[in-house]
């Protein structure tokens, strides 16, 4: 029996298309379903029936198991807790969206551990999973509402091109398949890229849509220093801890990202693209660590969720992150543990030198604690 086809676009309500998939994979049936790379098939992990059906239709062995696709960044921690910090780096920055980490599978605890034995005979059976969170509104609305991630693979035969098309996937899994939901033509036209993270380091198993390059951009370790308006302190702030990490990992200023390290600044207040303060830009650029390039910027759910160290440069600074971002709170720390930093504008070049020199001598442990993170990958 064919499958039925859905076009999305003409659904007069989207919840009942989601619905019809969601009972569909609960029943243990496949389903066509759209990503922003290009169609999958999926099964509920949660269905032993599902997962056998996945399996038979894809022929795969154990040296191709199949993906499982999660909701947010969150999950990596859920479903492999013992995945490194760059693991989590990585899910922060590229999720949702065409990347696949590979991490090794938690010898206990962990969802993973929870699955069937069926589905981790077919998703982990080497002692590594992959784990993808797909920039799809449909596979989002999907996994939502279904208990435990999808096991996702293309929408094709082996050995057969991946499909960009519902109507190509319909033609090529015919009966095999419950249901097919069509959005159009697949964004992207090619599959996610692969990384296998192992510890502290990271390899492109499989270059799709993200490049390798990009990967390793988004590997880096970032430090994110805040103030207010990002005008005075965060940005005198950044630029002596990159004079600081550059000094302690033996290399040039210029040289950071090629070690692994970013250093960025921002304020919770801030108006975007104005300058360093003329003080701050003045007294910077007789301690050598020239400001003229800096333009503010207003702090942003993407800056922090990328960062791995927001240091901020008063407590309050800290609570407003917090306010906004709960999830965050392990990655942020005030500058000054136990005390504020005063803000120098409107001040005197004096006012101005004695903000710098007590930056200076509380970043310390910061550098410390990024250089360590840098080598550990955390």
């Amino acid at each position: 029996m064919p499958p039925i086809v859905i076009e999305v676009a003409r659904a007069d309500d989207i919840r009942d298309v989601v619905h019809r998939a969601v009972q569909a994979l609960a029943e243990g049936e496949l389903v066509v379903m759209p990503t922003e790379t290009v169609y999958g098939v999926a099964a509920s992990a949660c269905s032993a029936a599902g997962m056998r059906r996945l399996a038979e239709l894809k022929q795969r062995g154990s040296n191709s198991p199949f993906a499982l696709a999660v909701k947010s960044a969150q999950e990596l921690e859920d479903y492999a807790p013992t995945a490194p910090p760059l693991a989590r780096r990585l899910a922060r920055r590229a999720w949702p969206g065409p990347v696949t980490l590979v991490v090794d599978t938690p010898s206990d605890g962990g969802l993973i551990n929870q699955l069937p034995d069926e589905t981790r005979q077919h998703v982990c059976p080497n002692g590594t999973v992959g784990l993808r969170c797909p920039a799809h509104r449909i596979v989002q609305d999907v996994l939502r509402m279904i208990p435990g991630p999808l096991a996702l693979s293309s929408a094709n035969l082996h050995g057969e091109p991946d499909t960009l098309s519902a109507r190509d996937a319909a033609k090529a899994l015919g009966d095999h398949v419950a249901l097919v939901m069509d959005d159009g033509p697949a964004h992207y036209g090619q599959p996610s890229s692969v990384v296998r993270v192992d510890g502290s380091s990271h390899k492109v198993l499989r270059e799709g849509v993200v490049g390798a390059s990009t990967i390793d951009r988004l590997s880096r370790f970032m430090v994110l220093m805040v103030c207010t308006g990002n005008t005075c302190r965060s940005p005198m702030a950044e630029m002596l801890m990159r004079c600081k990490l550059a000094k302690k990992l033996g290399c040039g200023v210029d040289e950071l990202e090629e070690r692994g390290v970013m250093v960025g600044s921002a304020g919770v207040n801030a108006g975007g693209g104005s300058p360093a303060s003329p003080e701050a830009a003045a007294l910077m650029a007789e301690l050598g660590c020239p400001l003229d390039k800096h333009l503010s910027q207003q702090l942003t759910e993407q800056l922090v969720r990328s960062a791995d160290m927001i240091v901020t440069m008063t407590h309050g600074h800290r609570r407003a992150i917090l306010a906004s971002w709960p999830d965050a709170a392990s990655r942020i720390r005030p500058l000054l543990p136990e005390a504020d930093l005063s803000d120098p504008i409107g001040g005197s070049a004096a006012v101005y030198r004695a903000c710098a020199d007590q930056i200076e001598k509380a970043l310390d442990p910061h550098v410390d604690e990024v250089v360590a993170g840098v080598g550990s990958g955390e």
